[in-house]
């Protein structure tokens, strides 16, 4: 276990490699760079944020139904249990948080597979408040990832991973589509993609005229960009990314993601961060070489990843990239 790794300037192991496909990658990442293993002593990571203002990490275990908050001084620590699932009894594999974002009040924004809704949460008192749980009065499977627009409304996935018995869970299921979702800052949630199969990872272009979905639907691994206008679907989704044709050897489809001022995409994908441009062209993969399942930018250019039970980190160097 590396839950002893605390102090400030600690030199930390690592594993992995970085892979360049475009030369551009190398003003990204440089190719020599490390990757630093924060901690292993997680189950399953997923979902992590940078909380700006008080410097440090956020990040879900939803095997676990627990949120470990990550810091340079104290290393990691329980911070929230349970994160996702309030239940008595047991519920699923996967009950807890997922997703997490800080969102325009700074507030802390979940989503929570075992008790089926979107939260908000104030960090310096706790308190949760639901922002969604339902669609047409019918229960959400298991909200995944999340992101905001500048409006106040929030876009999310939910398919059936947080299902006791996930994709077949008949019993339990009550949405039929593993759709995508906004709740407008009124209250209003209207669904807004139903014809897709296992949504994932969820974001926006840094000008807001495209939504960013991923499939992690091994049958369609794709990266999808959705045109946006006033805040609506304008129009047909393209395939901005098949990775079934860039790293089939992996298996990889995506799961969460991020998107820096450039547009560059940073995408966790099979063994690791894959980065590709607005236009979709490979750049290069943050290569883990272990089940990579989200990402997020902090302070100073450090891009955090959550791998199976690593929370991992590499420096960027782009001083132009800055958090979405």
């Amino acid at each position: 276990m590396l839950f002893a790794i605390v102090a400030t300037g600690q030199t930390y192991p690592t594993l992995g490699k970085i892979d360049t496909y475009d030369n551009s990658f190398a003003h990204i990442v440089a190719s020599d760079q490390k990757i630093e293993i924060l901690t292993d002593s997680l189950k399953w990571a997923e979902g992590p944020v940078w909380v700006p203002e008080q410097g440090y990490l956020l990040c879900s275990d939803p095997t676990r139904n627990t949120m470990y908050k990550w810091s340079s001084k104290d290393g990691v620590q329980v911070f929230l249990s349970p994160s996702g699932y309030t239940g008595l009894t047991p519920y699923s594999d996967e009950p807890g948080s997922n997703g997490l974002l800080i969102n325009h009040e700074g507030e802390l924004v979940a989503c929570e597979h075992g008790d089926r809704r979107i939260t908000r949460m104030p960090l310096d008192k706790g308190g949760k408040v639901t922002v969604a749980d339902s669609w047409d009065g019918k229960r959400f499977n298991s909200p995944n990832d999340i992101c905001q627009h500048s409006d106040g409304s929030y876009y999310f996935t939910d398919p059936p991973y947080g299902l006791p018995d996930g994709d077949s869970d008949v019993a339990n299921r009550e949405i039929n589509q593993d759709g995508v979702y906004k709740a407008s800052s009124d209250g209003t949630v209207i669904q807004i993609i139903a014809d897709v199969k296992k949504p994932n990872g969820i974001a926006l272009s840094p000008d807001e005229s495209i939504l960013y979905v991923g499939l992690s639907n091994p049958k369609k691994p794709y990266l999808l960009a959705y045109p946006l206008k006033e805040g609506k679907i304008n129009g047909s989704a393209q395939v901005l990314f098949d990775f079934s044709s860039q790293f089939p050897e992996d298996g990889a489809a995506p799961d969460g993601f991020k998107v820096d001022a450039n547009g560059n995409i940073f995408i966790a994908a099979g063994k690791g961060v894959v980065v590709i441009d607005k236009t979709g062209k490979l750049l290069g993969r943050i290569h883990t070489g272990v089940s990579t399942a989200n990402c997020a930018f902090g302070s100073d250019n450090w891009l955090y990843i959550t791998a199976s039970n690593y929370l991992l980190r590499v420096q960027l160097l782009d001083q132009s990239i800055k958090m979405q």
